[in-house]
């Protein structure tokens, strides 16, 4: 199977389960914040994959914004020759592009989510959680009443609210608030996506806007960029080069892993369906695999896929916080997102990393960009 085919059957896996939602989105504008981001890759693509499959229907208009402080990707110049599709450079922290007030529906994903990156841009990483999150509740507000009223709003959070948890709170339901530093080289992102979902549930609360909040466990798959720095590119980088993969640490903290095309349709199915000014655990319940367990998959599905002859191994990262408030197990109670909007993923971690390592040897150097 080409990565080709691993994309196509993922989007088309996408669009089938939100039939029902996608149809009824007809005629209507979604616009997507850090389009450019992991997120935003499926996110769009499977709205333009929607649009050629649709004959007689009308289309979903589709509004990509981004400041492309990363460069802007290749599949960003090609899904802007859609039809229905605009790309804008927009910082929304700044003020919403004048694109956005039409919208009917909004998905806020402008945000640094690498540690390595976030690291680096502490302030533009707050400032897009929290200032540029209230431009657009704002609006919203300012929307209430009129003909363009928003319908839906999704904003992402992340599992790193939850900081650190105990065992007694693996997995980890919506309801636990929390083990989280606010001083250390992490509290940019975790303490901004905690007072995010704050404005969300109060701006829900006050003004009866229909926003709602994902909390994505570890994502890995299709348009992650191969130097994001996070374990799944990181390794499938090594993988490539024909190096070891290295791991910074003992390998002993465990994960769960979310394809994700699976995660994408949990996506939408908080924005068509969750409740306004609640939280959903998007991601996979299980396995809750080591670090070091992830690595050796990977190691033995890329010794079939591309006869690699590499190994994991160790070493100390130069960086002293590079570990700092890196929690030690990350596993999610999916039974709220099961039940309320119907999620249920599909994708067994094997297949998963074995799609995503078909996908960055076809595309390596999109995928860099």
């Amino acid at each position: 199977m080409l990565s080709s085919d691993v994309e196509r059957d993922d989007l088309s896996s996408i669009c089938s389960a939100m039939q029902e939602e996608f149809t009824h989105a007809a005629g209507q504008t979604i616009a997507i914040t850090g389009a450019a981001g992991f997120l935003g890759y499926y996110l769009s693509r499977s709205l333009a994959f929607w649009n050629e499959q649709v004959v007689t229907e009308q289309k979903i208009n589709v509004v990509l914004l981004d400041t492309f402080m990363r460069g802007k990707p290749e599949w960003i110049h090609e899904i802007s020759e859609h039809d229905c599709f605009s790309v804008v450079t927009s910082n929304v922290s700044e003020q919403p592009h004048a694109s956005i007030f039409d919208a009917d529906y909004i998905i806020h994903a402008a945000s640094i989510a690498s540690p390595i990156f976030y690291r680096e841009h502490p302030i533009e990483t707050m400032d897009a959680n929290v200032i540029g999150l209230r431009n657009l509740l704002d609006l919203a507000v300012s929307k209430l009443g009129t003909n363009s009223e928003l319908k839906g709003m999704l904003f992402f959070s992340t599992s790193e609210i939850y900081g650190d948890p105990d065992a007694a709170n693996i997995p980890t339901a919506e309801t636990y608030r929390g083990n989280v530093s606010c001083t250390g080289p992490r509290a940019c992102y975790d303490e901004s996506k905690r007072f995010g979902e704050t404005l969300c549930v109060n701006f829900a609360q006050q003004h009866g806007l229909p926003v709602t909040i994902a909390r994505p466990f570890n994502n890995y798959g299709p348009g992650l960029k191969i130097t994001d720095g996070r374990a799944p590119p990181d390794f499938a980088n090594n993988i490539l080069h024909g190096q070891d993969i290295v791991l910074l640490s003992d390998g002993t903290p465990t994960r769960t892993f979310c394809y994700i095309a699976d995660a994408v349709i949990g996506y939408y199915k908080v924005l068509f369906h969750g409740r306004a000014g609640e939280p959903y655990n998007i991601g996979n319940d299980a396995p809750e695999i080591s670090i070091r367990a992830f690595a050796q998959l990977n190691v033995d599905i890329a010794r079939d896929l591309f006869n690699y002859n590499g190994s994991v191994r160790f070493a100390n990262s130069d960086d002293e916080h590079y570990l700092t408030d890196n929690p030690h197990r990350r596993c999610p109670n999916i039974d709220k997102a099961r039940s309320e909007i119907g999620f249920n993923p599909k994708i067994e971690l094997e297949e998963g990393v074995r799609n995503a390592l078909l996908w960055y040897s076809e595309n390596q150097h999109g995928a860099k960009q």
